[in-house]
């Protein structure tokens, strides 16, 4: 008797195994928010490349710090959905959108989507899908601006400019991508959360067990 009491204690103690399989409401979700993403990116087509423009002509490689809403999505769809694979489809997805309705930047959108929806996949994923607080989602939104970075150098002749300006683009790459999808993601989540909109995730049982 003593033994089984003590074993099922432990087996109480011990955290559930978190099941990272998809279910049918997170593949619906998770394709409403990339195009939603998706449309925000057609705005921000013209407001960001605008700012991106005059930054990089006052400084060049300043343009990086006006990239971070186009990181958005990955943040979003890992820190929701919570499920491997979660914020490359939502990125690539939003990518596919903005591309297919159109922009100035045709197919190689859908390559951006697909380098910075991986940059988020890989931070998620060295957290094994456990951690979803305000560090990581900032960390995956400067993690999809160094995907960004590593596929401009290709795509944009980049690997043929300066070593400042590299560093210099990197640097405000990533901090857009911290802050303007990371930290902005993670509070947009929240609020969402807290509207009860996200009940049948772990993202709004979060919010609710801290009321």
């Amino acid at each position: 008797m003593h033994a089984t009491a003590t074993s099922e204690i432990t087996a109480a103690r011990t955290p559930r195994a978190r099941d990272l399989r998809w279910r049918v409401v997170d593949i619906v979700v998770a394709a409403v928010i990339g195009v939603a993403t998706g449309l925000l990116f057609l705005v921000w087509n013209n407001l960001g490349y605008a700012w991106f423009t005059a930054a990089d002509a006052l400084t060049p490689g300043l343009g990086g710090i006006a990239v971070g809403i186009w990181l958005i999505g990955g943040v979003l769809g890992g820190l929701i959905i919570r499920k491997p694979g979660a914020a490359l489809f939502v990125e690539l997805l939003a990518a596919i959108v903005s591309a297919l309705i159109g922009n100035q930047w045709g197919i190689e959108t859908i390559y951006s989507g697909l380098a910075q929806g991986l940059g988020a996949e890989l931070v998620f994923a060295l957290f094994a899908y456990r951690r979803f607080g305000v560090v990581p989602a900032m960390l995956a939104g400067a993690a999809a601006g160094l995907g960004a970075w590593t596929l401009e150098l290709f795509t944009s002749g980049n690997l043929q400019k300066s070593a400042e300006f590299l560093g210099l683009y990197l640097g405000t790459l990533m901090v857009s991508g911290a802050l303007l999808a990371g930290l902005l993601g993670w509070l947009i989540v929240r609020a969402l959360a807290a509207t009860g909109a996200l009940n049948r995730f772990a993202a709004g049982q979060d919010v609710a067990q801290r009321v």
